[in-house]
């Protein structure tokens, strides 16, 4: 999906797709950092919720795949774009907020997991903020299917059935098996089986995690029309103390 399919990301899912939570997403950051300008994604992927942030926030977009950062180019050419390892990145500047949306599910252990609060923090300026938007926690995590996809201008079309089973290889992780029917025109449509292992962990260990990294930690909800109970942390670094 991140790679060889990485060109069809867009009609699995859509810019489009992601408005609304991308308007909860610049709440929770103006509510903690009012006059945020300044906004590192890690794990930014197609750029999809970037196309929205960057009419509010100046936009740094990071990703492990390069050519998912390449859709994202074409999308948002008015971001800064770097390749890397949410769990490794250090760019030596600070940012007002730090966003990981739900590429955050890829960190399956506890280490991978502190790795990537480590690099948010290096990378939030003391005041600024940190929101981490995981699509579930242990306590939400419900074993189910889900489908869509979208036609795309150019004579191409995809129509995905997702599965997500709660039988991952270790208790903090999970599967998700993706089935994708390519269209193109002129051809035979074609089947690809994907599958994703996602990290899973309880809303209580996030928070302890994040209190250790040094951050002042929430709990936030997503509200979004189609999703019951979507929990965010909102994660404060605190400011510099006077005279330090």
């Amino acid at each position: 999906m991140y790679h060889e399919l990485a060109g069809w990301f867009h009609l699995l899912t859509t810019p489009s797709d992601y408005a609304e939570e991308a308007a909860e997403i610049a709440r929770l950051i103006e509510a903690e950092a009012p006059g945020a300008r300044t906004l590192l994604e890690l794990g930014s992927g197609g750029g999809n919720n970037a196309s929205h942030l960057k009419a509010r926030f100046e936009c740094t977009l990071t990703d492990l795949s390069e050519p998912m950062l390449e859709l994202s180019r074409g999308l948002n050419p008015d971001c800064e774009h770097v390749q890397g390892d949410m769990r490794t990145l250090r760019l030596g500047r600070r940012f007002d907020a730090v966003l990981i949306h739900d590429a955050i599910e890829y960190m399956t252990t506890e280490a991978d997991l502190r790795a990537a609060l480590a690099t948010t923090f290096e990378h939030v300026r003391p005041g600024g903020v940190a929101v981490f938007v995981p699509d579930c926690l242990r306590e939400t995590l419900v074993a189910e299917t889900r489908h869509g996809g979208h036609d795309g201008e150019d004579g191409r079309s995809l129509r995905y059935l997702e599965w997500v089973h709660d039988t991952g290889p270790s208790p903090t992780a999970y599967d998700v098996d993706y089935a994708i029917v390519l269209r193109e025109r002129g051809a035979e449509p074609r089947v690809v089986l994907d599958r994703h292992v996602c990290g899973v962990f309880a809303e209580r260990d996030w928070l302890d995690w994040l209190r250790e990294t040094g951050f002042e930690p929430r709990r936030e909800r997503i509200d979004v029309e189609e999703v019951e109970d979507w929990r965010a942390f909102v994660a404060r670094r605190p400011a510099v103390a006077s005279g330090t």
